[in-house]
């Protein structure tokens, strides 16, 4: 392999060393006979710009864009997605001429193929609740709305923050918002968490009897163990209880497939990350 004319990608961030996108990448590119190389690279605030510039010099096409840099990436973004512009953050980057960057967000459609292609859950008609109001709920909720749901819920703790989400995205299907009391009483086919409550062992003050019969539970957070809200959701009777590490790998899938326009198959790549995480 000349690494001198090798396409290079990497995963932007602070902290990002743990980050799992390397893995993945090279899964990916081992797969489809890609010649790339994929790193992880921690960038200091204030520093993105400059990166991208000196990354793109060595050879560099596209990048993956993690916390805290999303927003970042959407303002140096000189073409916007449809669904980045909504989403108000970038998370893919593809870089083409000197400082003419397209920016994109996968999250949404990752979390979507998912639920739909890997645990064959329905969307279409169903009812579904979504805890959290930041920047991880917004850049979900058109895919989520573009399945067609009978109703969708924001939950959140700050309900002002969950009201104008729900009015950014209310041309685009049923959409309210409601504080955590206020669910009670209501019943839910889905229940998705964008908090990232889980990561520090908490749970969103949720009153019991939310689901449905058949009901299923979401985490975009993902670990070795269940989280504490899919151990929440069995106790309520969930039907099935998933982590968000499909989703991981599957918005993984929508970048590798702007950069270089071939579509990873990811079951085995899911497979493969779920083996090495440690409790």
């Amino acid at each position: 392999m000349n690494q001198k004319h090798t396409d290079r990608y990497a995963v932007i961030g602070n902290p990002v060393a743990h980050s799992k996108s390397p893995l993945i990448h090279s899964e990916f590119a081992r797969q489809t006979e890609q010649d790339i190389i994929y790193t992880a690279e921690q960038v200091e605030p204030g520093q993105v710009a400059e990166f991208i510039k000196k990354f793109q010099s060595e050879n560099g096409k596209g990048l993956n864009v993690t916390v805290p840099f999303k927003e970042d990436a959407f303002k140096l973004a000189s073409h916007l997605s449809n669904r980045a512009r909504r989403a108000g953050a970038v998370n893919t980057l593809l870089l083409n001429d000197p400082e003419h960057y397209y920016g994109d967000t996968t999250d949404g459609i990752g979390l979507c193929n998912d639920l739909i292609q890997n645990h064959n859950i329905t969307l279409k008609d169903k009812t579904i609740l979504i805890l959290g109001a930041g920047g991880a709920v917004r850049g979900v909720l058109e895919l989520l709305l573009n399945n067609k749901p009978a109703q969708l819920v924001i939950a959140n703790r700050t309900v002002e923050k969950a009201v104008q989400l729900a009015s950014d995205f209310s041309d685009l299907g049923n959409i309210t918002a409601s504080s955590f009391e206020n669910l009670a009483g209501q019943k839910f086919d889905l229940i998705i968490n964008g908090t990232s409550a889980s990561l520090s062992g908490d749970l969103p003050p949720l009153p019991d009897n939310l689901l449905n019969k058949h009901a299923t539970i979401y985490d975009m957070m993902y670990g070795a163990k269940p989280t504490v809200f899919m151990e929440w959701g069995q106790q309520q009777g969930a039907e099935q209880c998933f982590d968000g590490l499909g989703m991981l790998v599957e918005q993984a899938a929508e970048s590798f497939f702007i950069w270089r326009k071939i579509r990873p198959v990811t079951a085995d790549v899911i497979t493969k990350v779920r083996s090495i995480l440690t409790p």
